[in-house]
């Protein structure tokens, strides 16, 4: 996956003539944040520079990982087109722009983002969008400002920012503003999964319909040490291998989400959990069935227009009922 043209021409003028040193240097001190889930009080993006590494370094991956939840969701609710859009952490627009990309017809935009860095960065790179998209300081915990509902409520890559037991309350805040589809994404770690089960039991608790990845209402089956993630392949730009210190063209973005409508909706009879494993004449799929419970499902070709479905299938796929 690649950033949509528009996006990334306006990342790219942005870019230019940055220093290659320098972004690399900020880039690093912003991945290692990220990677030890730093809560100190202070903002991961805090000037224009720790805002540019991050479009170059992770801008890429956060809105392919966003844009795959997104997907998943529209394949559940074909109906869905949101009009209105709030999005909490919002960063240079990820999810604004993953949005557009997935539901074209939005009117208009509310996002609220504490960094004045990234702020300006996503304001800038908005500006081309046919839509009005209002931007405006604050976050979810002690600046959280009045918003009507939206049709569609994103909060991405926030929570990991955020203490363990702030999770269930934030959810219900975001509920609480959400007309119909709430999404919430989180980098695919233990961790963030575990993140993922506090705010969909908050939700279901609140009565909220899920609509994705879970084909069903019951706990979650799968059991650690395994946690339950997904994965979306990253085409990677000379400037973003330049910055990450990478040869490799691409890389691949974990992430687990949970996504959430006020309105009932017919689930995926069996979700794919685990890359299928295809060898010979026989796939191995890992399943999440509708009933709540694992499935190891062994096909072969005798198993006619299944074993086909299976060689075509990816991770993350919904996989129908027998």
């Amino acid at each position: 996956m690649e950033l949509p043209a528009l996006l990334k021409s306006a990342v790219e003028r942005l870019l230019q003539n940055q220093p290659l040193d320098a972004l690399m240097k900020a880039s690093e001190r912003l991945s290692s944040r990220y990677r030890r889930e730093v809560r100190d009080g202070g903002l991961h993006i805090n000037d224009e520079l720790a805002a540019k590494a991050y479009l170059a370094a992770r801008l890429p991956a956060t809105f392919a990982a966003v844009r795959a939840a997104f997907e998943i969701v529209a394949e559940v609710r074909g109906a869905f087109s949101p009009q209105s859009l709030i999005d909490v952490g919002s960063g240079p627009g990820t999810a604004l722009w993953a949005a557009h990309d997935c539901w074209p017809g939005f009117s208009q935009a509310d996002l609220v983002e504490a960094s004045p860095a990234i702020r300006k960065v996503g304001e800038t790179l908005s500006a081309a969008l046919p839509f009005s998209c209002h931007w405006q300081a604050g976050d979810v915990i002690k600046d959280f400002p009045a918003l009507a509902p939206a049709d569609l409520v994103t909060l991405a890559y926030v929570l990991d920012e955020l203490p363990v037991d702030a999770v269930a309350a934030v959810t219900k805040k975001l509920w609480a503003v959400t007309a119909d589809v709430i999404v919430i994404i989180e980098p695919g770690t233990p961790a963030g999964w575990n993140r993922i089960l506090v705010a969909r039991q908050t939700l279901i608790d609140a009565g909220a319909h899920l609509l994705a990845p879970c084909p069903h209402h019951a706990p979650c089956p799968v059991q650690a040490p395994d946690w339950c993630h997904f994965s979306r392949r990253v085409a990677r730009s000379r400037l973003h291998r330049q910055v990450k210190q990478g040869e490799v063209p691409w890389e691949d973005e974990k992430f687990i989400f949970i996504a959430a409508s006020r309105q009932p909706a017919t689930a995926s009879a069996r979700r794919i959990l685990s890359p299928p494993r295809i060898s010979g004449g026989v796939a191995r799929l890992k399943l999440c069935r509708s009933d709540g419970a694992l499935e190891e499902k062994l096909l072969s070709r005798r198993d006619g227009e299944a074993f086909k479905l299976a060689r075509r299938a990816n991770w993350g796929d919904s996989f129908p009922a027998e």
